[in-house]
């Protein structure tokens, strides 16, 4: 038989009907999207099953001295292993063999480096900066397409600030959780996420406006079981620790989508409520800006009540992105949908405010970057560089690199920062983490430079 020049056929052609209907399978009912359900549960379980250790708990790695002192505490080997051996009462790490490197606890590192800070050379930057008197920075990482590595960059954002020092709020306002299922977070229900804080808000506008209607002769209108429930709780009830000592989690889970339903029926029965000021009035009336140094705010891949909320309380902004074609215009109509939103809301109060006579309203970011994420130099390099043509400042210069050591990360169910070295080699973890750590640093200038002009303006108001 002469084979055909042209090579075999593409697969979809001579299907065979009767084969196709033998693959098909039963169709699929209501009741089949539950089963799968279940079957991801199970999955899902079994994958996080092999970041728990024995007692179920998540549990962070150890640190070794050649890790610290390269990345965390910036002092020579030599020097390190003296103050230990002239502090006994400061942590001494513990050897896995007889003479072996020693190994530390991110607890105990936190103690070395509070230690260096205070005894240490003051010419060098043990703890991290954060002026005296300056409430937390919020950052929101959003974007509404998915895929883009939003929840990761945020997470190993949150771990970096974490390393360097900082105490961290990861908060999830994706109901889908998977920023809440990165720190082993469990969630029964919307009552564990940021839904009562903002039930709470719109309850207490109404508990004035009803005060309003009393003074005027008319009726209140009651407040429903959720809203009085809401009313009771508090910031720090919602707040979980997590395997990180210095990173604490609100998470989220499926129920919290409800409040996309809900906050728009609270809305046309108080018109008057401010919503986008829920989230960032509550954090800080419970005193969570002043317990923390930065707060991470995970959004869901849309333009909704709870991305909003998100948004319009962070001080720095950043939007993750590909350097492709679709991800460009996608980035490009999001910040479109942003400019019309912020702007209808901006319009429609600041008439109201005109009318009364007060001070109208304008939204203010410090910083508001695009950061390109998966990035191949070698394939998208132009495009990358007609995209900084385009959006100059706003689009950060750092480019976060695609390396193999994510999707390896990946597979544990780990961050980059959660995997220990020793699972690759020294010198393949070194070169693999250099793009988070570049992705860190140029994110920590921005927060350093908005806390630096919030330090000047407080002094300048001062005198």
């Amino acid at each position: 038989m002469k084979s055909d020049p042209r090579g075999p056929l593409p697969p979809y052609f001579n299907i065979d009907p009767d084969a196709a209907l033998a693959a098909l399978g039963a169709p699929t009912a209501t009741d089949g999207f539950g089963q799968i359900a279940r079957a991801c549960t199970a999955g899902r379980e079994d994958l996080a099953s092999r970041g728990l250790e024995e007692n179920g708990a998540r549990q962070l790695r150890l640190f070794s001295t050649w890790e610290i002192t390269r990345y965390l505490i910036p002092v020579a080997v030599g020097h390190f292993r003296r103050v230990l051996k002239q502090n006994p009462d400061l942590p001494q790490g513990r050897s896995e063999t007889d003479g072996g490197a020693k190994w530390f606890t991110l607890d105990e590192v936190l103690r070395l480096r509070a230690h260096f800070g205070t005894e240490g050379s003051k010419a060098k930057e043990y703890l991290p900066y954060r002026p005296k008197g300056q409430s937390a920075k919020m950052v929101a990482v959003a974007n509404f397409k998915g895929g883009v590595g939003k929840t990761s960059t945020a997470a190993h954002l949150a771990m970096s600030a974490a390393l360097d020092g900082y105490k961290v709020l990861v908060i999830d306002l994706d109901s889908q959780g998977s920023m809440t299922s990165i720190f082993g977070g469990k969630v029964a229900d919307e009552w564990q996420t940021v839904f009562p804080l903002l039930a709470r808000h719109y309850a207490r506008h109404q508990r004035v406006e009803n005060q309003r209607r009393m003074d005027r002769g008319d009726a209140p209108q009651p407040l429903d079981d959720t809203l009085s429930e809401a009313l009771e709780i508090r910031a720090q009830s919602l707040v979980q620790k997590t395997h990180w000592p210095n990173i604490d989690l609100i998470g989220a889970q499926l129920n919290l989508y409800w409040a996309e339903f809900q906050i728009p029926v609270w809305r046309m029965q108080g018109r008057g409520w401010k919503l986008w000021d829920a989230l960032t009035d509550s954090l800080a009336e419970d005193g969570v800006l002043d317990a923390y140094d930065v707060v991470f705010i995970d959004t869901p891949p849309a333009l909704g009540y709870l991305t909003i909320n998100g948004l319009a309380a962070a001080d720095i902004l950043l939007v993750p992105l590909g350097a492709s074609f679709l991800e460009f215009d996608s980035t490009g109509r999001f910040f479109d949908m942003l400019h019309s939103t912020f702007g209808s809301i901006e319009e429609a109060e600041n008439m109201a405010a005109r009318a009364l006579g007060r001070e109208g309203l304008a939204f203010q970011w410090d910083a508001v970057r695009a950061v390109v994420t998966r990035y191949d130099g070698s394939q998208q390099a132009e495009l990358a560089a007609l995209m900084q043509a385009y959006l100059g400042q706003t689009l950060s210069p750092h480019r976060q690199d695609f390396t193999a050591l994510i999707g390896q990360a990946g597979e544990q169910v780990q961050g980059i920062y959660e995997a220990d070295y020793r699972d690759f080699n020294r010198e393949t973890y070194a070169r693999g983490r250099e793009t988070f750590d570049a992705t860190y640093a140029a994110f920590k200038q921005l927060l350093i430079g908005s806390w630096r002009r919030d330090e000047l303006g407080a002094q300048e108001a001062a005198e």
